[in-house]
């Protein structure tokens, strides 16, 4: 079973809940413990130093009685929740809190050096034998004329200490699942705004990868996860046109092909089994020609778009009269315009206009739209090529009185192999091709080409090409 994200958060969130408390239950505890050892000595050691200043020296000198002073260590020792003893320096209990006065039955404590206590002011342990467990233990001296006469020992039981800290280490203890609760809200976010949508996005690319480029992601968000959802659906319905583009190009190159086709064979057939006069072989001879022709045309149109789409244009840029290119482009319709009873209108600026482009390329786009404009012109009719000048760029329009194009196909006529319906009656030899390749050739320049268009109007394609530099700097001259 492999592990999923989810999954493995959750481990890591479990293990930082372990570690979480063996750190508390550990490393805190044994903190806590000495930092209240540490604060509770210093206090007892604060008191001890009083005692041994005041009441301590004052019994020494004979100023109080040691009833008197044992009423006073009572007192102090119930406050500390201590035992406080007075010892000579040889271990002789003087005085003490949790015993009676006594001054014939003296108590020793065997073995007793204060100098235990040399490198620090306190000490753990059952000092001397006198406590069945530990204790934490503070000796303060009493000074009289620059000589120790005893010391003032407070005795804390080191089980104190120890509740004190439980108790801390309890509030720690809630503290910490408290916070592992509201970890869990950023799990719980996690989950809900990131896990599941991922999952979502998973299920789709899973759907994607599997052919089904329309299954729909439903994921609303403003982040990141919502922008690669959006993102992937996008692609998605990007690649799910391209399947529907190539499928139509497919039927329509099909179609293309064996229309064409259909008649060579049927009128070579026709010349073959005698159905054709032999008389007559010239005439469908030069129909055979023409098929072939369309056939030649559409091959050589597919390959130039194949190889504009795959390797790129390389384009041999050069400065050129852009006036002349259109007047020679114009004059190989001659023929066609005075079939069809056609006029070309050239409205042109400037005796030169210098543009920076591909000569070969640009031709071939003038080529195509003049071809196209005359092919939906109406007899007797006029198309207009006009060049204007803007913001160190030229833009030329070809416009026809033509047919036009209808609204909902105007997106549609740079798009492979469309043709609207008006045009099919006309367009007999057109391949759909031509406009898709001057599209891809103007923007290879980096320029653009639009469309206008009126259905029974007439239509009007502009591209602009850029000035070229020597020009643009004779103009800011």
């Amino acid at each position: 079973m492999k592990r999923t994200l989810y999954l493995k958060l959750l481990i890591a969130y479990l293990i930082f809940a372990v570690f979480g408390f063996v750190v508390v239950a550990t490393f805190m505890q044994q903190m806590t413990v000495n930092q209240l050892r540490k604060d509770k000595a210093e206090e007892l050691y604060r008191a001890a130093a009083l005692l041994s200043e005041k009441e301590a020296l004052a019994l020494y000198r004979n100023e109080i009685s040691l009833n008197s002073m044992k009423s006073s260590l009572d007192r102090t020792a119930e406050f500390l929740h201590a035992r406080i003893q007075i010892l000579n320096p040889s271990g002789l209990v003087v005085v003490d809190s949790a015993m009676p006065i006594d001054v014939e039955n003296t108590v020793t404590i065997e073995g007793f050096d204060i100098t235990a206590l040399s490198g620090s002011f306190y000490s753990i342990s059952t000092f001397y034998h006198l406590f069945e467990t530990e204790h934490l233990s503070v000796a303060a001296p009493i000074t009289l004329g620059y000589a120790v006469r005893g010391y003032v020992v407070i005795h804390y039981d080191m089980s104190l200490i120890q509740d004190s800290s439980n108790h801390l280490l309890d509030i720690d203890y809630i503290m910490l699942i408290i916070l592992f609760l509201l970890s869990l809200i950023i799990l719980i976010f996690f989950t809900e705004l990131v896990y599941i949508p991922l999952r979502r996005i998973i299920a789709a690319t899973e759907q994607y990868a599997a052919g089904n480029l329309h299954y729909e992601i439903s994921i609303e968000s403003d982040d990141e996860i919502g922008y690669l959802a959006a993102s992937l659906a996008y692609m998605a319905q990007e690649l799910a046109r391209g399947e529907d583009n190539q499928k139509h190009i497919v039927a329509n190159v099909s179609h293309d092909f064996r229309s064409p086709l259909t008649s060579i064979n049927g009128y070579l057939k026709a010349m073959q089994d005698g159905t054709i006069p032999q008389e007559m072989y010239p005439k469908y001879i030069d129909i055979v020609l023409n098929e072939t022709d369309r056939l030649i045309k559409l091959t050589n149109n597919l390959l130039t778009l194949n190889n504009l789409n795959t390797q790129g244009m390389i384009l041999e840029l050069s400065d050129f009269d852009i006036n002349m290119v259109i007047r020679r482009t114009v004059a190989t319709f001659e023929g066609t315009c005075r079939e069809k009873k056609i006029a070309i209108e050239l409205s042109l600026t400037g005796q030169t206009l210098p543009v920076h482009a591909d000569l070969t390329r640009i031709q071939q786009v003038l080529y195509n739209l003049i071809d196209n404009a005359i092919k939906f012109s109406h007899k007797n009719s006029v198309i207009r090529i006009e060049t204007t000048e803007k913001h160190n760029k030229v833009f030329v329009s070809v416009k026809d009185s033509g047919i036009g194009i209808p609204k909902e196909s105007v997106p549609l006529v740079f798009d492979r192999f469309y043709k609207s319906d008006l045009s099919r009656g006309k367009d007999k030899k057109g391949t759909g091709l031509g406009l898709s390749i001057t599209r891809e050739i103007i923007r290879a320049h980096g320029e653009n080409i639009n469309v206008i268009s009126t259905e029974g109007v007439g239509s009007e394609f502009i591209f602009s090409l850029p000035l070229s530099e020597q020009e643009e700097d004779e103009a800011e001259d």
